[in-house]
């Protein structure tokens, strides 16, 4: 499918049942996360990407819709002491989020300790479901760090640990997505594991682009303005 036919197959609500709508700037306010719940029902996204803290918060303004309550864990930079992040995915899920992006420890990672790393997501994963055992979990890569081999190899080690999708970034690295990583990463985890792409999808024409690299899952915090580009 080519990069137009791609605009005239997608509706705006089929487009909109791909984007996690996400705020995690530091400085949004409580008032902030309402107005994009708001927004999220309205356009009925496929999730609200927010931080644990506004997990309860993001489920009550959205009960009752189709949206879901995502919840970043060990965010941005992964480094948290594994236990404290299976306990942030453990609380998430408890307080209402169904999906949590978890970022992967780069540095145990590129340090070669990748045993400590599986086990690490691994803990994310065995806690987040004994809450819920529909939890979807997204390991977020930050590929912008990894060459292609290790690109490669860290998808390998988010589906051993039972990841339902990977995803290219925080959005607070160096870059964001890029439409050969998505190729890459969907080569590698196959159909049966889902890619996001996120960080740096700000219009129409980058969304499109990543979904025709195999994005299955586009994280932004412009989907408003992606949407109404479709009028």
């Amino acid at each position: 499918m080519n990069y137009w036919s791609k605009i005239a197959y997608l509706s705006k609500t089929g487009l909109a049942r791909l984007i996690d709508h996400t705020l995690l700037e530091p400085e949004a306010t409580p008032a902030d996360i309402a107005e994009h719940c708001r927004q999220a029902r309205e356009y009925e996204f496929a999730s609200v990407c927010v931080h644990p803290c506004y997990v309860p918060v993001a489920y009550d303004l959205l009960s009752g819709s189709p949206v879901a309550v995502c919840a970043v864990v060990g965010f941005p930079l992964g480094a948290n002491a594994p236990p404290v992040k299976a306990q942030e995915a453990a609380l998430a899920v408890r307080e209402g989020a169904s999906e949590v992006d978890v970022v992967m420890n780069v540095g145990l990672f590129l340090g070669g300790r990748k045993d400590m790393v599986l086990k690490d997501l691994e803990g994310v994963v065995q806690a987040a479901r004994r809450e819920n055992p529909g939890t979807v979990i997204k390991v977020i890569l930050e590929t912008c760090l990894l060459n292609e081999g290790e690109k490669i190899e860290a998808c390998r080690l988010a589906v051993a640990a039972g990841a339902n999708f990977v995803k290219t970034s925080t959005g607070f690295g160096k870059s964001g997505a890029k439409v050969q990583d998505v190729a890459l990463l969907k080569r590698t985890v196959g159909p049966g594991v889902g890619v996001k792409a996120a960080g740096g999808i700000r219009d129409l024409s980058t969304a499109l682009a990543m979904l025709e690299a195999g994005a299955d899952r586009l994280g932004t915090s412009s989907g408003v303005i992606i949407i109404n580009e479709m009028d």
